[in-house]
């Protein structure tokens, strides 16, 4: 079975593009592609005109990722965790004051000696992202980064992220929360069955799928998807009160 099949993606600097689609339909295979984590059966990946396969840890070098589960080492407090990540990718210039930053930016610095293990989802969730910043990457992945975070958390984010690309850093963003999306990225992509069905900004989606002005991110993500009958059939078998 082919999980991505042909998927071609270009993203800019000062770009934030969501990655969007269903339960299953190659969005985290996409991203893991791009990091390194997996070995794409054809086609190549390039960051910042560096190839993985030419020089994978130059490329590596270049990216900030977040994965949809991350992982903290539980005997490592967080302060340590994100200096451990600072150190895997060599010096950091003024690493103490940068750490010091986000881990207050991220509301982490009263538990910041704290065993990660203790921490709850959320905090292990800010604290991989305050990890995945310390060597200012030029390019940041993020797969479904607001789980777990409560609303002032997600609304860090949404400006962190923001300010990213307005830094000129690239951004891609894979989430199944359509309204973030819609809300921060500059473009958008949709997969559906390992293929991108459509992409580009709020007024290019709606050509797509030949919707009026006013149709939200949902409304044309359900109509490209087919999900939209799927609510229907559902709305159907609903008993009336």
């Amino acid at each position: 079975m082919t999980a991505v099949d042909g998927v071609s993606l270009q993203v800019k600097r000062g770009e934030i593009l969501g990655l969007l689609g269903p339960n299953g339909a190659g969005k985290t295979t996409t991203v893991s592609m791009c990091v390194g984590l997996l070995r794409p059966t054809s086609g190549s990946v390039s960051i910042d005109s560096v190839a993985f396969d030419s020089d994978p840890t130059r490329a590596k070098r270049l990216i900030g990722y977040l994965p949809d589960t991350p992982y903290l080492y539980p005997k490592l407090s967080g302060r340590e965790f994100v200096t451990f990540m600072a150190q895997l990718y060599g010096t950091i210039d003024d690493l103490v004051r940068r750490r010091e930053t986000l881990l207050e930016h991220f509301g982490l610095l009263d538990a910041a000696d704290d065993l990660t293990a203790g921490y709850s989802h959320g905090m292990k969730q800010k604290t991989a992202l305050a990890g995945m910043l310390i060597h200012k990457p030029q390019v940041l992945f993020l797969d479904e980064p607001t789980v777990g975070l409560d609303p002032r958390s997600a609304r860090q984010l949404k400006d962190l992220l923001q300010g990213s690309a307005s830094e000129g850093r690239a951004v891609v963003l894979s989430t199944h929360i359509l309204e973030i999306a819609q809300a921060i990225c500059t473009r958008i992509a949709i997969l559906h069955r390992g293929q991108i069905i459509a992409e580009g900004t709020m007024d290019d989606l709606r050509r797509t799928a030949d919707a009026g002005s006013g149709e939200s991110l949902e409304d044309i993500f359900l109509e490209l998807t087919g999900e939209a009958d799927d609510q229907a059939v559902a709305g159907a078998l609903r008993t009336p009160l």
